[in-house]
């Protein structure tokens, strides 16, 4: 498969930071909506920004929470929005497009990772549901203020996506034919966040909207809050008292913001788009023998892109590209 998955040669790299990567760069005057910027990479994606100039919105499920983690940083708005309620994203985005503003950076960076099997609104999976189509309809809801800003928009996946391309016969966990894996499901949803940047960026090229995917690298932040410590444990993360066991195998939170940020600000990524990011470059195709690193072919499948914003669009009623 002939692709654009090859590494640039950005000169940055999985230790460089979110303000290495913003270094000479003016975000004055451009307004960035970042999902999940009170908590982890996210608000330290927030503070680089706002540090660089721009002005950010964060829509949070938990206003309160939002509100003590961003006080002090300047040029910080908050709103109320929960990924996991479409009626929720729907009043979001309608109150942000009622203010008259463009966007010129969405970074889509909320999530959650491996957590029990739990139901949200119709009865869809909940990982699958708040990390993709809670985001999906976002985005098409805030298209007028995006195109109108020519936006790049950076849809946060993961190395998760190996686990899993889409399961079409049973995207929802629903039929009961499989036990619910939650990391399975995982990795599901942050396909899905990958094939999302991919048909975006081919639908909103010609508006000069470019798009992107990335993983941010492992970082050990709030959205491990599902999981055990014993798992942690197990999985060699942490010791038994709660210490990271191997640090050099972890970013810290500066370090992971870092990918999203110049995803959403690099001049060097200028004319490309819906390819999927890593360590501040673009990926390589993942190799064939294995290994965790790179993007997997199922993800950058034009088809199944195609095929998973139709059904994207059907399950949340919202498409800015129909007819």
């Amino acid at each position: 498969m002939t692709t654009a998955q090859h590494k640039i040669g950005s000169g940055f790299g999985a230790k460089s930071t979110a303000d290495d990567v913003l270094k000479g760069i003016d975000l004055t005057g451009r307004l960035a909506v970042v999902t999940g910027g009170y908590s982890g990479i996210g608000l330290e994606t927030t503070r680089a920004l706002t540090k660089a100039g721009a002005r950010v919105v964060v829509p949070a499920r938990r206003p309160d929470t939002a509100r003590e983690a961003v006080a002090g940083i300047d040029g910080v708005e908050l709103d109320e929005m929960d990924l996991g309620d479409l009626e929720s994203v729907r009043g979001f985005a309608d109150r942000f497009l009622a203010s008259g503003r463009t966007v010129d950076l969405v970074i889509d960076s909320a999530g959650i990772m491996a957590c029990p099997e739990t139901r949200v609104g119709p009865g869809w999976e909940a990982q699958f549901a708040t990390n993709h189509l809670g985001h999906f309809a976002l985005v098409n809801r805030l298209w007028p203020a995006i195109a109108a800003g020519g936006a790049r928009v950076v849809s946060v996946s993961s190395t998760g996506h190996h686990a899993s391309g889409i399961r079409w016969d049973d995207i929802q966990w629903s039929q009961g034919t499989d036990k619910y894996d939650k990391w399975e499901a995982y990795g599901q949803a942050k396909t899905a966040n990958v094939l999302f940047a991919v048909h975006l960026d081919r639908l909103g090229a010609d508006h000069g909207v470019r798009a992107f995917a990335l993983h941010p690298g492992g970082i050990l932040t709030p959205l491990q809050r599902h999981l055990a410590t014993e798992e942690m444990v197990e999985r060699g993360w942490i010791d038994e008292d709660g210490n990271m066991l191997h640090p050099e195998l972890f970013k810290t939170p500066e370090q992971g913001a870092a990918t999203q940020v110049w995803a959403a600000t690099s001049p060097q990524l200028d004319g490309l788009g819906g390819v999927y990011l890593e360590d501040c470059d673009v990926a390589e195709p993942a190799p064939a023998d294995g290994g965790r690193t790179g993007v997997k072919e199922w993800a950058i499948d034009t088809e199944q892109a195609a095929r998973l914003w139709k059904l994207s669009a059907d399950l949340t009623g919202v498409d800015a590209f129909a007819g």
